[in-house]
């Protein structure tokens, strides 16, 4: 039973992260839309469309703003 508990938290916490992967590299790139990328994530991460389409988005590079 010790072997079990050892081996659920790596599991969990890969799954986790693997789960957040499009939200932490938004974070890291300090993405414009971060939180956008973020809701896309959770709410749709479950889906493989809704995670892919969360990473494209947070590895694209974003658009120039022109400054007035």
């Amino acid at each position: 039973m010790h072997l079990l508990g050892l081996l659920f938290f790596p599991f969990f916490g890969f799954g986790f992260v693997m789960y957040f992967l499009p939200s932490i590299i938004a974070l890291a790139r300090s993405k414009r839309d971060l939180l956008a990328i973020f809701l896309l994530n959770f709410f749709l991460g479950w889906s493989v469309i809704g995670w892919v389409v969360a990473l494209v988005w947070s590895i694209k590079a974003d658009a120039a703003v022109a400054a007035r």
